[in-house]
């Protein structure tokens, strides 16, 4: 069995579809504290949900997370983090080595079929350098450098090293060789790769280490050199019923959710945007979420598909955090929970209201709130909608669902789902 710890809702989708790709039976259960898992599926993927977390927090979701999965007896551990490393990887990493009593790991971090490439230990999202890129404006971790070595070194006592591309097209033997001496001398060993090429180089060479860490990408070519799997059987007894319209909704900011949620619209789905500046008074917000689930409820009961999500214009952005930090004192990370809050009531009132099953979220923290507020405990892994993009089917609350990290997928990626979560049902 595979364990894997993933700091966010949409990674953990994310990782849990490349190993799906393989037939590999995936489950994705939300952190919880001593929780006590069963072994049902070939991978495990616990959701920490721990990105905006503290750096104290993460540290300790990870360690109690791979103490968890220690005790089933994985035979493979990976840590799961966002492809550009924003968040708390340093503690992330060192509680999942810190729980297994191991002091050493390999990173892979590229994500070529998503753009993300690691030269020389810099890292580039479609070309440009992370340091230019849109993360270097991430409210709660701009991604002011590109090397993944400073990146990491800054968060950890351990040693850092890297092996560059160089080494990697030499060959996995001479790769392997490459890593074995690095153990020697530090404790972390990232690894360049510009294509999905170099990517099946580092699998032949890692694939039987004991903990791997970073993006999802490698975990595509990792099932290529373990034993085979036919476990993914879930789409074949599939059987779920909806004539409702399907529910999007987005709390994401980046450019790329911007431009798919702008297509929607432009192709006349019904579109409310929640103003984020009355989300800091109890009595303006419950009207807000009020407005929306009064103006939806009726489109989505007649079979007509409806886009719900945060207003993601630049002034009316800038003024809320204006309102926060004057008015309220909180910062941009209070403000986005405080948002995702209200996306979490309106999306629960809707399915309580409307019986609808079919269920899209854009950005990893608003997909970790919704899916709590609806009592969702966990999902089975479906099909991959683009690279890195999958559907699901939810434990708990039986329901299709799509999870969009913000930063992925291609402009018309929201239209696309929406069909295809239509094509899986037989509403």
């Amino acid at each position: 069995m595979i364990g894997v710890v993933a700091d966010d809702t949409t990674g953990a989708n994310d990782i849990g579809v490349m190993f799906g790709n393989n037939q590999y039976s995936v489950k994705v259960l939300p952190y919880k504290e001593n929780a006590d898992y069963e072994v049902d599926s070939d991978v495990l993927i616990v959701d920490t949900d721990s990105r905006l977390d503290r750096q104290e927090i993460s540290y300790e979701k990870a360690y109690n997370a791979t103490k968890s999965l220690k005790e089933l007896g994985c035979s493979l551990y990976f840590n799961k983090t966002c492809s550009v490393f924003r968040g708390n990887i340093g503690q992330e990493f060192d509680g999942m080595l810190d729980a297994l009593d191991e002091e050493f790991a390999v990173i892979s971090l590229a994500f070529p079929k998503n753009g993300r490439q690691t030269i020389n230990g810099n890292h580039s999202v479609h070309g440009v350098m992370l340091e230019n890129s849109n993360f270097a404006n991430d409210p709660v971790h701009p991604m002011v450098k590109s090397n993944l070595v400073d990146i990491l070194q800054e968060q950890t006592s351990r040693k850092v090293t890297l092996i560059n591309i160089d080494t990697v097209r030499k060959g996995a033997s001479f790769l392997k060789e490459s890593i074995n001496k690095a153990k020697e001398n530090a404790n972390y060993c990232i690894i360049d790769s510009v294509n999905q090429e170099d990517l099946a180089i580092v699998a032949e060479a890692i694939h039987d280490l004991t903990v791997i860490c970073g993006s999802s990408a490698i975990a595509e070519e990792l099932p290529k050199y373990w034993p085979e799997k036919n476990g993914n059987k879930i789409l074949d007894n599939l059987d779920i019923e909806d004539d409702n319209g399907v529910l999007v909704v987005s709390g994401s900011l980046t450019l790329e959710t911007k431009g798919q949620t702008n297509y929607l619209t432009t192709n006349r789905v019904k579109t409310l945007v929640f103003d984020s500046r009355r989300a800091f008074n109890e009595d303006e917000a419950k009207k807000e979420v009020t407005r929306i689930v009064e103006q939806a409820k009726d489109t989505i009961s007649s079979g007509k598909d409806v886009l719900v999500m945060a207003d993601n214009a630049e002034n009316v952005v800038a003024k809320t955090k204006e309102i926060g930090s004057q008015n309220y004192n909180v910062d941009s990370f209070t403000i986005s929970k405080l948002v995702s809050s209200k996306l979490a009531e309106v999306s629960y009132k809707l399915v309580k209201e409307t019986g609808l099953k079919r269920l899209i979220i854009a950005g990893g923290d608003t997909s970790g709130t919704i899916l709590r507020k609806l009592g969702i405990e966990g999902n089975f892994v479906l099909k991959e909608i683009e690279p890195g993009l999958p559907s699901s089917l939810s434990i708990g609350k039986e329901m299709l669902i799509v999870l969009k990290s913000g930063s992925f997928g291609k402009v018309d990626f929201l239209a696309k789902a929406i069909n295809h979560l239509k094509d899986l049902s037989k509403g």
